[in-house]
């Protein structure tokens, strides 16, 4: 093995010694906004993160910061939100609140994520208060259970002197691919389908809102991956430069982020450079949780 090959498999062990509980509560502490104002609140990132924010985190704490002006009788049902400018890590970031509507039944509530006064990311949301209706869902496709599947990192192990140091770095999501990983893959023509188990790795609190938002930092994980799989190209491996355009979501039933949730994910159309990807949420006993539908940039760099 070479001196190059051994450091990048000890950067692989380093990055998985710290794992789990440890890593997942740094993500609840990142979602715990201070309170600057009574609609104004600030976050920060992790201490070390990529070139920019990660769009899931930006999404989780702008919901954190809509949330806590609603009352928690009130369930968040869905959100709509644009990515508008690359986030700076470095920078804290802070969440100007606009409180639209409080209506009977509804609650409406719009972020704006400031950065060096400029906005790089907006989220409206809407909030319910609990009403019986009709009820129907889709079936969960059937797929191997997550404990008959390897960790990401596990799956990852043999490619480790290829890596970029960020696709190792310890993540609060445990991930657990039921298609074929997209890295084992590149250079074929596949299916525009993803599929993958995930959950918090750890244990979470029992607080509702904050369990919407550690799914909807998740959402933002794999789910474009569904449109590379179709061209046979990954992030790290080829040329492809990509960034969340727009994300929405809508959450339908009561969940745990902390359990077992399969993200089913595929893509209809990719054109102009953009790609269009939908996912559905199961949790592990087939109940429907969540559906998410994003559009991406994707470009494909010249040699």
């Amino acid at each position: 093995m070479t001196e190059a090959a051994r450091q990048a498999a000890a950067d692989l062990e380093a990055s998985q010694a710290l794992r789990g509980q440890p890593v997942l509560d740094r993500l609840v502490a990142l979602l715990d906004l201070e309170r600057i104002e009574e609609n104004i609140f600030r976050g920060v990132s992790p201490a070390h993160s990529s070139v920019r924010v990660f769009g899931g985190q930006v999404a989780g704490q702008a919901l954190v910061a809509v949330g806590r002006t609603v009352p928690p009788e009130r369930k968040v049902h869905s959100l709509h939100a644009y990515f508008i400018r690359p986030g700076d890590p470095s920078v804290p970031i802070v969440y100007e609140v606009d409180r639209i509507r409080d209506g009977r039944s509804f609650t409406t509530r719009r972020a704006v994520a400031v950065q060096r006064g400029k906005a790089i990311f907006a989220l409206s949301a809407s909030f319910q208060e609990p009403e019986p209706g009709v009820e129907h869902a889709e079936s969960m496709p059937d797929v191997p259970p997550p404990d008959d599947l390897p960790s990401r990192a596990d799956s990852m192990r043999k490619i480790a002197t290829k890596l970029d140091p960020a696709m190792t770095m310890p993540r609060p999501i445990d991930i657990r691919y039921i298609t074929d990983p997209p890295w084992e893959v590149r250079g074929q023509g596949n299916e525009a389908r993803n599929q993958v188990w995930m959950r918090a790795d750890g244990r979470l609190p029992d607080d509702e809102l904050l369990h919407v938002c550690v799914l909807t930092y998740a959402s933002d994980m794999t789910l474009l991956d569904s449109i590379l799989m179709r061209h046979g190209v990954y992030w790290g491996f080829d040329k492809v430069l990509g960034a969340s355009l727009d994300h929405a979501l809508w959450f339908h039933r009561p969940f745990r982020a902390d359990e077992w949730f399969l993200y089913d994910s595929a893509s209809p159309s990719a054109a102009g450079a953009r790609g269009l990807a939908t996912g559905r949420f199961f949790a592990q006993d087939g109940t429907l949780i969540a559906t998410v539908v994003q559009e991406g940039l994707l470009r494909i760099l010249p040699d």
